[in-house]
């Protein structure tokens, strides 16, 4: 592995969640691959889980640790040609240059502006670290995509499941905001990669994009759709079509005890209770994202494990 910024850069998907799992057995017993390695951390938008369970993760095999929260007061160019006699200080093609040589790697974090739909997926900042940056590049959400918590979620049901193709169904519930599309976008291209009963639910006129949902079944009836399903996926996000605009907040979407019934409850947290998911179930033994938080670091770990090897 040279990189990771999708689910598409493991090459056997079993087989790294169970090299997952086994290192969330003994997290030590890497501790001195990653001696003398750096990885340098970019927050373009804050974290809670991703940014201390990747340190985590990364001090686990022995790595050091830079951070440097961006947060919009860095002013970076991305674009060719720009004249840059306006707010923007430091271009692209030397930033990225000269990080690669205080870094061995580089995770980068950078959130849509869920305002301009071509320029979000053309996922420019990512795509740019990756193009001028002389070392790996990871991917801890950019505009489209969240592919360490899609890993973490595939070893988490990995984890639980006993049937050999449980029923999966990721259900949008209701947020006051609008959220980005990412961690929905590549859970769905994991559960297409593993051997589960994978369906999607939403109201309508939150289609996403049709090119990734493919032909997982969708249906408009929550209660339906959820039926003798073994793992609940909660998630909101924002209109594909009308892009980036909250069209409802139907509270009757949020999951209720009543509706999620035996299976077990997966949010990528954090989460608004009350509102996306009642305390009945979150406060309840169906609920598994204290867990599911955990497996963070192991999905973390595997990654920058793998990325060492080929270092």
């Amino acid at each position: 592995m040279k990189k990771y910024t999708g689910i598409h850069d493991i090459e056997n998907i079993p087989k790294i969640i169970q090299e997952a799992i086994a290192i969330k057995e003994n997290p030590f017993q890497y501790e001195t691959i990653g001696k003398h390695k750096t990885l340098t951390m970019l927050f373009f938008n804050s974290s809670l889980r991703t940014r201390l369970s990747t340190e985590k993760a990364a001090k686990n095999l022995g790595m050091e640790v830079m951070i440097l929260d961006i947060n919009n007061a860095w002013n970076l160019e991305f674009k060719d040609g720009t004249i840059m006699n306006l707010n923007n200080t430091e271009h692209i093609k030397e930033a990225a240059q000269v990080i690669s040589q205080y870094a061995d790697m580089i995770a980068v974090r950078a959130f849509p502006s869920l305002h301009n739909k071509k320029e979000d997926e053309s996922e420019h900042i990512i795509n740019s670290f990756i193009k001028y940056a002389t070392v790996p590049i990871i991917n801890m959400e950019s505009a489209t995509a969240h592919p360490l918590q899609a890993l973490t979620d595939a070893m988490t049901i990995s984890e639980l499941t006993i049937k050999k193709k449980p029923k999966v169904v990721l259900s949008w519930a209701p947020h006051p905001k609008a959220l980005p599309h990412a961690v929905a976008n590549s859970f769905i291209k994991m559960m297409q990669s593993i051997a589960v009963d994978f369906s999607i639910t939403h109201p309508e006129g939150y289609a996403l994009n049709p090119e990734i949902t493919k032909n997982t079944p969708i249906s408009h009836h929550q209660e339906e759709a959820l039926k003798d399903a073994d793992i609940v996926y909660v998630k909101n996000w924002s209109s594909y079509d009308t892009y980036g605009k909250v069209l409802i907040e139907d509270p009757n979407w949020m999951i209720t005890k009543e509706k999620i019934g035996n299976a077990a409850c997966m949010h990528c947290l954090p989460v608004r209770r009350n509102v996306v998911i009642e305390d009945a179930v979150l406060d309840s033994e169906n609920s598994i994202v204290i867990r599911q938080a955990n497996n963070r670091t192991f999905a973390a770990q595997v990654i920058l494990k793998k990325l060492l090897e080929n270092l």
